[in-house]
């Protein structure tokens, strides 16, 4: 018998300031239809003023505890991933843990901007497989609104506020590919690559910065680098790209989701896409995306589902699950 982290639950919540691409036109050198043939984005949330990163996750975290029918005392530990946290310290994790009650487990943020959640499902799984977790909540939270720079319309247009939250709990399998839970996982990093997304300030310089990137650059990385971390992950347990039902992939670019799934040799039907409603809300967005496809009747008990990321760093992986 193998210990496998199957999941249980998932949720997510998005702020209701919805921002069309329209409302970009009244102050930058864009339009509606520039944004859409560039990026597939069509509109993105922003959180309201006062309303903070642990708050989105927060309620991600309920509507997961809600679906799993737990509380949130039946969980061991919470790993939770984002890049704009509420505060230099403590964690955003720790913040959820006070608010949905947990007084007997740990929570921890991890960091890896756009693969965040790749990484933290990966911490999560190593949790559960070692045994020193049988549930954990994992979530991505992000109010990448909040490190814009307004003035730059190549990027201040992409991106979007939103939180997802996953609940994963341990089973035994039979130790093969046929087994609900995580699978296998692809984690990779090069620094060599970290001046092509980043955020020009932070605690050691005393200016919280906003987001630079170099986005023709980081396109190339993204498709070889993504289609190369699923092929990866799904080679570890034997499986290949027929057998997989949905590419649930980071929601940063539809340009990017088509040509890496043409790469991976799938087809655009078996590949969610919110992209379109959500705009790249970096960590959140594959538990965003995630929730969405179960939600709408896409992603059913069995499925083999595929995540891949990318982001800053550069820092980018893939996870394979048998929902």
């Amino acid at each position: 018998m193998v210990r496998r982290a199957v999941v249980k639950g998932v949720g997510h919540y998005l702020p209701e300031r919805v921002v069309l691409n329209a409302e970009f036109e009244k102050t930058l050198d864009t339009s509606d239809e520039w944004i859409k043939t560039r990026s597939g984005i069509e509109r993105r949330h922003f959180a309201a003023e006062g309303e903070t990163t642990s708050d989105l996750a927060i309620k991600a975290a309920k509507a997961a505890l809600a679906m799993a029918g737990m509380d949130g005392n039946d969980i061991d530990a919470i790993v939770l991933a984002t890049s704009t946290a509420d505060l230099t310290f403590p964690s955003a994790a720790t913040m959820v843990q006070s608010a949905i009650g947990n007084t007997s487990g740990y929570a921890f943020d991890v960091q890896a901007v756009c693969a965040g959640f790749v990484y933290a499902l990966s911490n999560a799984n190593a949790l559960i497989v070692s045994g020193q977790a049988n549930r954990v909540l994992v979530i991505g939270a992000e109010t990448f609104s909040r490190i814009m720079d307004w003035t730059d319309r190549a990027t201040c247009v992409l991106f979007g506020d939103g939180a997802g939250a996953l609940i994963l709990e341990a089973e035994d399998g039979v130790g093969d590919n046929t087994d609900r839970g995580i699978l296998s996982v692809d984690l990779n990093s090069d620094g060599r690559y970290k001046d092509l997304l980043y955020v020009d300030g932070g605690v050691s310089t005393q200016n919280s910065g906003m987001l630079r990137m170099k986005g023709s650059e980081l396109f190339r990385h993204a498709v070889e680098k993504l289609a190369q971390t699923a092929d990866a992950a799904l080679e570890k347990v034997g499986l290949g790209a027929d057998d997989i039902d949905w590419v649930v992939p980071h929601q940063a670019n539809i340009r990017i989701i088509q040509s890496t799934a043409k790469k991976l040799g799938i087809g655009m039907e078996r590949v969610i896409v919110t992209v379109q409603d959500h705009g790249n809300t970096s960590a959140a967005s594959i538990p965003l995306a995630l929730s969405v496809g179960v939600q709408n009747g896409q992603i059913k008990q069995g499925d083999l589902v595929v995540t891949e990321a990318i982001g800053g760093g550069l820092a980018w992986g893939a996870v394979v699950i048998r929902w």
